[in-house]
């Protein structure tokens, strides 16, 4: 037998098929951009959340307005400063920050407003009634704490103030 009767061909191997590789590509981006949360306020102040028993969860988040009291690093550890939106405050400053978050709200979330205090579990508590009265003065009326339940979620504990 000859060997040269026989002869294997060389196949080139087909290239790999990419025309739906864009359709994929933008489909895990839109999942990202969809699912990823982005933070709205740089913290400058640093807090330990305090825990609690009875927490519940808050409403809608566009009707609720954040305020932060902790530690800011580079001043003493028993000094606590109040952060609205980027800026520190002091408890003077909480009028105007809540005119200016109800300005912006629509008509529906004025209503129904909600003010979180995210405070260290170690601000004295003079400082966060100082902050209610303010609350208060600007007719914010509902209040929340916000705390960790003993399984670790976090979630707030609402109180709701009358004059």
């Amino acid at each position: 037998m000859r060997r040269g009767l026989f002869r294997r061909r060389e196949h080139p191997l087909p290239s790999l098929n990419t025309s739906s590789l864009p359709d994929l590509i933008f489909t895990v981006l839109f999942f990202f951009m969809i699912v990823t949360h982005m933070r709205d306020v740089d913290l400058k102040v640093h807090y330990v959340v305090p825990q609690g028993t009875e927490v519940q969860k808050m409403m809608p988040k566009s009707a609720v307005t954040h305020i932060y009291i902790g530690r800011v690093q580079g001043l003493p550890t028993d000094s606590f400063c109040i952060q609205l939106n980027n800026q520190l405050a002091t408890v003077g400053d909480i009028r105007a920050f809540v005119e200016t978050e109800r300005a912006r709200m629509s008509a529906d979330d004025r209503a129904r407003m909600l003010v979180s205090i995210k405070a260290d579990r170690d601000v004295p508590y003079g400082m966060i009634a100082e902050v209610k009265q303010a609350l208060q003065q600007s007719f914010a009326l509902k209040v929340s704490y916000s705390a960790t339940e003993t399984g670790g979620s976090v979630n707030s504990q609402q109180e709701n103030k009358t004059k």
